[in-house]
């Protein structure tokens, strides 16, 4: 099993049509949200690109290839447009290993949760790419596709039998656990 992971797009059609692409190129088998899709957050700038409607649009082509959670920026409105499920957290078991997926503004490394060593916690939410290891869990923030914070540059995620891997947009790899 493959996943795309993308987190923080809020809102912006060319970081969906960005998913779109990279879902085909990639050819992965499902995609992995981690939140903030359709809204831009109060402490960010309104994008020239901002078009919810078109990323409703573009995300629900892809509704049964979806896993997604839920980001501080997601409401309650927004799954009434969204034709999947956006959760509080999910658990992916690949290979022997576990991967909890969540936003990240309630469990990060700034929040750190009670897991079972060697389990690996995808987040987002901070805009930045970064690895931390606290108890023998390591978290593994996936920068925003959208606003890339500090020296992130906008990317996505591979998730599979390998681990977890992250590129910017031209395929060089960041980042892997």
């Amino acid at each position: 099993m493959k996943y795309l992971i993308m987190t923080d797009i809020h809102g912006s059609r060319n970081s969906a049509e960005i998913l779109k692409q990279k879902f085909a190129e990639t050819k992965a088998d499902k995609i992995l949200l981690l939140g903030d899709l359709l809204y831009f957050g109060p402490r960010n700038t309104m994008l020239d690109d901002y078009d919810p409607k078109s990323v409703i649009e573009i995300l629900n082509s892809f509704a049964d290839k979806i896993v997604a959670v839920r980001g501080n920026c997601d409401a309650e409105v927004d799954q009434m447009v969204l034709n999947f499920q956006l959760n509080e957290s999910v658990m992916i078991e690949l290979q022997g290993k576990s991967y909890f997926c969540t936003h990240g503004h309630h469990i990060s490394h700034e929040a750190p949760a009670k897991l079972a060593k060697g389990t690996v916690v995808l987040y987002g939410h901070f805009h930045k790419t970064k690895i931390t290891e606290i108890d023998g869990v390591t978290y593994f923030n996936i920068a925003s596709i959208t606003y890339p914070k500090g020296d992130s540059v906008k990317c996505y995620g591979i998730l599979d039998e390998s681990g977890v891997s992250v590129f910017d947009l031209n395929g060089k790899l960041i980042m892997r656990v």
